[in-house]
């Protein structure tokens, strides 16, 4: 992979710009119709790509910019401060853990199979991992991929996929070896038009309405051994491997996220009168907001530092389990707390505050459970 180009400070700012006029002109005057149709149309991923929003980490071998990972992080975080916390997750599974699987991963041939078109837009990614019945526990999944000379026959389920409907890869975790455990663990690549694969309904959420998260069915479905990622019997070492990222890139968001509740928030403190001041006068208000704001600067601090770490390439499960835990716990408290200071308006869902304090409850399951981020990190004081 060629080596990262990195830009001063204005050319990020340049970038962080282009990023800010693309959601005002294709995302903003749309994005409540997406959420009320609980889907974003296909064509989105197609504009994304072509402004250069998607991937931009990728090497330029396979169309991508060999930017830094910081301007991946700049993506989500305006998507993600904007309030439009689906997209934030769709862009981040498609870029910041479909991609990175296969570039670090994958053969030559999967690389220039699948990168280019991620890059333009044309393939959207998803993860395969989730199972009605394993969820942080991988081990437990059923799906099942089995030898059958120079191919792998794929049966089962997967849920809560993000992106399920639109995808067109997915980069599957399955048992080649059930007797195994996770050493039994394989990953592929598999191309979503293939027979046998079949989309579930879009399943109806809590929030993020309108990012598409699915069931998927596996029925039969045959796979070159080729489709191998990272080679047989590596899938669940390679899942943890790959972690760190997906869990940092999830940080990031939910900073960001936090900064634009605030935003609004206090926007919002400043209009609003009450025994006939503003409300951002009355001492209350004032502690809380200062609390917030306190809680989003500490949090920024640790994520940024985890970037850097991450750029140099020394992050560590742990560091990204302690970040992950942390920036989705606060972005949970701001979440509540702005609400609050909105009084009854901001539990009208004409308010972005009530759809940020929705969009907020996954931060602390996806990717992770907090109970999970507690536990790795626990490990690495106590040991098991």
């Amino acid at each position: 992979m060629n080596e990262a180009v990195q830009l001063d400070a204005s050319e990020k700012a340049l970038f962080r710009e282009s990023v800010k006029k693309f959601l005002d002109a294709e995302v903003e005057p749309h994005y409540e119709a997406w959420e009320k149709n609980e889907i974003w149309p296909r064509e989105l991923w197609n504009k994304l790509g072509e402004n250069g929003f998607l991937c931009v980490d990728m090497s330029s071998e396979y169309g991508g910019f060999d930017a830094s990972f910081e301007l991946s992080c700049v993506v989500v975080e305006e998507v993600s401060r904007a309030g439009y916390g689906a997209l934030a997750s769709g862009i981040s599974v498609h870029s910041d853990i479909v991609a990175p699987y296969i570039m670090h991963l994958g053969s030559e041939e999967q690389k220039q199979r699948w990168l280019p078109g991620m890059v333009s837009g044309e393939i959207v990614g998803a993860i395969g991992m989730t199972e009605p019945g394993a969820g942080s526990d991988l081990q437990g999944m059923k799906t099942s991929a089995e030898k059958d000379g120079d191919e792998f026959v794929i049966n089962g389920q997967k849920t809560f996929i993000t992106n399920g409907q639109h995808a067109d890869l997915i980069v599957l975790a399955a048992k080649t070896d059930p007797k195994q455990g996770a050493k039994g663990v394989t990953l592929f690549t598999v191309d979503c038009h293939l027979e046998g694969y079949q989309k579930g309904r879009n399943l109806e959420k809590m929030g993020l309405h309108s990012g598409d998260t699915s069931e998927i069915f596996f029925q039969d479905v045959r796979v070159s051994s080729k489709e191998m990622l990272g080679g047989e019997g590596n899938g669940f070492a390679n899942l943890m491997n790959e972690l760190p990222r997906e869990r940092l890139i999830l940080a990031v968001g939910c900073v960001a996220a936090a900064e634009g509740m605030l935003d609004i928030t206090v926007e919002y403190t400043l209009e609003r009168q009450a025994f006939g001041a503003p409300i951002a006068k009355l001492q209350n208000t004032k502690f809380v907001l200062a609390d917030m704001k306190t809680e989003i600067e500490l949090n920024k601090a640790l994520v940024e530092k985890y970037v850097a770490r991450y750029v140099g390439g020394d992050l560590t499960p742990v560091e990204a389990s302690m970040s992950k835990l942390a920036a989705s716990e606060m972005q949970g408290r701001v979440a509540d707390q702005c609400v609050q200071l909105f009084g009854g308006y901001g539990y009208m869902r004409e308010y972005p505050i009530s759809r940020a304090y929705l969009d907020a409850r996954i931060q602390r399951i996806y990717g992770g459970t907090s109970e999970i981020m507690k536990e790795l990190i626990s490990r690495s004081l106590v040991g098991r």
